[in-house]
């Protein structure tokens, strides 16, 4: 088990660029399952969740050449539609392969749901509600296993909840499917829109990305295609978290302003983070976004002097990945707020971790915490209990004073890319050890 070790308080500065958005490229490799052609994705992430995806993919018997960050994908020599049990159980993205097996090779099994961060329960109905509607049928054995008989035919759906997954699954399926379907109360994430756009290109019209509401016209085949992966608002949301706490002017380079609208809203607004946006022709999508040198962190108030709250919810608004990174700015603000995680019910209980490196914060429940800060923080021998939540955790040793040991760091490598390199190249002081 490896760990990062990290001297605190050191200024943070230079610019940096995102990798390609991780949720977005999990079920854009799976895509490949849905035609025989090849699928050539730019921009993908180097990750451990990403590796243990194009593993599966592999054991299924798709062709996967890896250049960089360029990976093409052919599932003309497909043999098995029942993914690796081990791998399947490690990560959540694991999931969307149920979609694409399904629609266009009628079987999926594996002997037990996917795992991913232990945060709580996640739950599948969902998914099960929008197969069931298209035609599939669950094989009642002992292990979870699903087949269709024949043609999966187009439905107008109302998902039961906004998930992420759920909706990439049926996007997928109904792109084959006989027909027309609608999934209303899609979720609209800009990773599902990224699917949703690789699939129009492999020729399924879809209507309303971007919206709740996405009509897919299901064609008998697809074809071969090529997509570049935009960029991780998730590891932007990480950065500018890092500039927030830290001293030292800090650019992030290749942003999507769009994307981060209610991120500003939290960060800027909320818990007083200085950051502007810039027009930036050398980025890889025409803006930058910097995080000024002396911040001045304090929380804004409620009408009337109430402590405010921050939440997550579904998108457009603030994405429960970003909870974790949050709640460690503000044990730096000035001023007191409630962080309220509405999703998971473990997403969490990490803070003792942050309490012990001097944070004041009051678990309220599962759900919820009080924060008040600013705190002096102190570096600790801790462990990671899963990605966003060590990402924050590297981010408070960076903030603290002395040396943080912060072990499981491979939980951290399965969603940043190289992040240990990328911060030393700023200035921090970090190092892995195994």
């Amino acid at each position: 088990m490896s760990s990062y070790v990290i001297e605190g308080g050191s200024p943070i500065q230079g610019t940096v660029a995102p990798s390609g958005n991780k949720n977005a490229a999990m079920p854009l490799a799976e895509a490949c399952l849905l035609t025989d052609e090849p699928i050539t994705l730019r921009n993908m992430p180097q990750i451990g969740d990403m590796d243990a995806v194009l593993e599966i993919l592999v054991g299924l018997g798709v062709d996967v050449q890896r250049n960089g960050s360029t990976v093409t994908l052919c599932a003309a020599g497909l043999r098995s539609t029942e993914p690796n049990p081990r791998l399947f159980a490690q990560i959540r993205g694991s999931l969307t392969l149920m979609g694409p097996l399904l629609t266009r090779h009628g079987h999926f099994a594996v002997p037990a749901t996917a795992g991913g961060d232990d945060i709580g329960r996640r739950r599948i109905d969902t998914h099960l509600h929008i197969f069931n509607s298209l035609g599939v049928e669950m094989v009642h054995n002992g292990r979870f296993e699903m087949k269709t008989n024949g043609r999966l035919r187009g439905k107008d759906i109302l998902l039961d909840e906004a998930s992420v997954t759920a909706t990439e699954n049926g996007v997928m399926a109904a792109s084959l499917a006989e027909g027309k379907t609608i999934l209303r109360n899609a979720a609209s994430e800009p990773h599902i829109q990224d699917l949703c756009h690789l699939l129009v290109r492999m020729g399924c019209p879809i209507d309303g990305i971007g919206s709740n509401t996405l009509t897919i016209h299901g064609q008998e085949r697809l074809k071969g295609a090529e997509y570049t992966v935009g960029p991780d608002y998730m590891e932007i949301g990480s950065y500018i978290g890092l500039g927030a706490i830290t001293a030292g002017e800090l650019r992030i380079s290749g942003i999507i302003p769009e994307h981060l609208r209610m991120l500003e809203m939290v960060f800027a607004d909320r818990l007083g983070v200085r950051m502007e946006m810039e027009a930036d022709a050398a980025s890889a999508t025409g803006w930058s976004l910097i995080l000024a040198d002396e911040q001045e962190l304090r929380v804004r108030t409620d009408f009337g002097g109430a402590i405010p709250r921050i939440d997550d919810q579904p998108w457009p608004a603030f994405p429960p990945d970003l909870m974790s990174i949050a709640l460690v700015v503000a044990t730096q603000a000035k001023g007191t707020v409630l962080i309220h995680e509405k999703m998971y019910d473990g997403r969490l209980y990490f803070v003792d971790k942050l309490v012990a490196m001097g944070a004041q914060v009051i678990l309220c429940d599962p759900h919820r915490a009080v924060v008040v800060g600013p705190s002096q923080l102190t570096g600790q021998q801790i462990t990671s209990p899963d990605i966003r939540a060590g990402m924050a955790l590297v981010l408070a040793a960076l903030a603290a004073k002395g040396k943080t040991t912060i072990g499981n760091s491979q939980q951290i490598d399965r969603g940043y890319q190289r992040i240990d390199e990328k911060l030393r190249a700023l200035g921090a002081k970090i190092e892995r050890v195994d």
